[in-house]
């Protein structure tokens, strides 16, 4: 309880470098305290395990609590798995990169236009979309028809735009030229060769043991997920693994038992105007030179992140079944265990302040831009709402563990912020 009211006062730092595991586990312990956290965490570095912990429950109704060995969905970070299923038959010379959609889709739209590699790479122009037909009852032949009558978001080739329409059609791809069930040639071809005995694609039908209910936030509260139609939903999700398999899949992708080190390398570049590797995003982690490669998964009450770095061979892997944001949790994670300054998750109370005071803070600070509409201060549009805990210090309404301080200069001018994302600060200046 010392713990829980010294965060419910104030916040405060934890030092990755002091004690790495110490630190993980304290700042873990603060994320179920103050944020809710359910779900499974690991960090390693150099194969050595700092934390692995289950926290919550798997069934809220049997208060059933989460285990090490619990199943999570991955969401979108099954979207690895895909690309890596393409590899491989790039690699036994069944496709090629260049190949055409038209190829194995004749009748898809602009199919002539449209590559392997801009299907991989986020670069092909199909929508993002998916949500309405994963939640429907159609059958594979009704979700594709629908499928086509999606517009491209732009011309194929000319810049990136995250697709999960593109991964679902490579699953179709692998089906049509391997001729085995999606989930039946990632379990022969990478999941039995990584020892990932936890890691399958789910299906409608299928009990599949210690797995993890799925809950999502309302304004009642938490509830169950709707019905998913895994029968659809496959390529871009689909994959459930637990965090050990997910180590098991981070130590593979080191060695060339699956992947030959050409096919990593295809994999492992970025490609666009976004970074997009296949099947990962590829990125510096802030601006240090630690080389990040890594992908985050959502749909409803899943939320999922797994991150690689392979510079400082540190992994990360933080699965959720009750929407806790892992994405920024794994953020806090991965600083601590490089050794970086963490402030913890506290508990945010809203004040009443003047709300004139908001005219000295709008404006564009390098990437982000400050908005004010109808007494309300706004980040980056109007729909992101910036809410007091002082007169300078706000946080996100969609997510308290990210906040933003207008600092006041020597003139009293606010020309400068600090921007905290899972307890990492940073600050930046406003544009000129």
């Amino acid at each position: 309880m010392k713990l829980i009211l010294i965060i419910l006062l104030f916040p405060f730092f934890i030092f990755g470098q002091k004690n790495g595991s110490a630190s993980l586990a304290e700042y873990m312990q603060a994320q179920v305290e103050i944020n809710n956290f359910s779900g499974t965490v690991l960090v390693t570095k150099e194969g050595k395990v700092l934390l692995k912990k289950a926290y919550g429950l798997a069934d809220y109704e049997w208060n059933i609590k989460n285990t090490i060995d619990t199943k999570f969905q991955l969401a979108s970070v099954t979207k690895q798995f895909t690309a890596t299923a393409i590899l491989l038959l790039i690699e036994k010379k069944k496709l090629s990169l260049d190949d055409k959609l038209s190829k194995f889709l004749p009748d898809y739209p602009k199919a002539d236009s449209v590559t392997i590699h801009m299907l991989l790479s986020h670069t092909s122009g199909l929508a993002m979309g998916f949500k309405e037909i994963a939640l429907s009852s159609m059958n594979k032949d009704s979700a594709y028809a629908e499928i086509k009558k999606m517009p491209y978001e732009f011309s194929p080739g000319t810049k990136s735009g995250y697709s999960n329409i593109g991964y679902y059609l490579l699953a179709r791809i692998i089906e049509k030229v391997s001729g085995e069930k999606y989930a039946v040639f990632l379990k022969k071809n990478i999941f039995d060769k990584a020892g990932m005995n936890n890691t399958g694609v789910s299906n409608n039908e299928s009990i599949v043991e210690k797995k993890a209910k799925a809950y999502y936030h309302t304004e009642n509260g938490l509830v169950h997920n709707p019905y998913i139609n895994w029968e659809i939903n496959v390529g871009h999700d689909g994959v459930y693994s637990t965090v050990e398999d997910l180590a098991l899949w981070d130590k593979a992708l080191y060695g060339t038992g699956i992947l030959s080190a050409q096919m990593k390398k295809l994999m492992f570049t970025p490609y666009g105007d976004e970074n997009w590797g296949y099947g990962f995003i590829i990125n510096p982690f802030y601006n240090h030179g630690h080389q990040l490669i890594a992908h985050d998964g959502g749909f409803f009450g899943t939320m999922t992140s797994f991150n690689r770095f392979t510079d400082d061979k540190i992994f990360v892997t933080v699965l959720s079944n009750n929407e806790s944001f892992s994405y920024i949790i794994s953020y806090g994670l991965s600083a601590i265990a490089l050794g970086k300054e963490v402030e913890l998750p506290y508990k945010h109370h809203r004040i009443e302040i003047n709300t004139s005071l908001y005219d000295q803070y709008v404006g564009t600070y390098d990437t982000i831009t400050i908005l004010k509409t109808d007494g309300k201060l706004y980040f980056n549009s109007t729909e992101m709402e910036l809410i007091p805990e002082s007169k300078t210090k706000f946080f996100r309404a969609d997510n308290n563990d990210r906040t933003i301080e207008f600092i006041p200069d020597s003139k009293g001018l606010y020309n400068s912020v600090i921007l905290t994302k899972g307890g990492i600060k940073e600050v930046i200046k406003r544009s000129k």
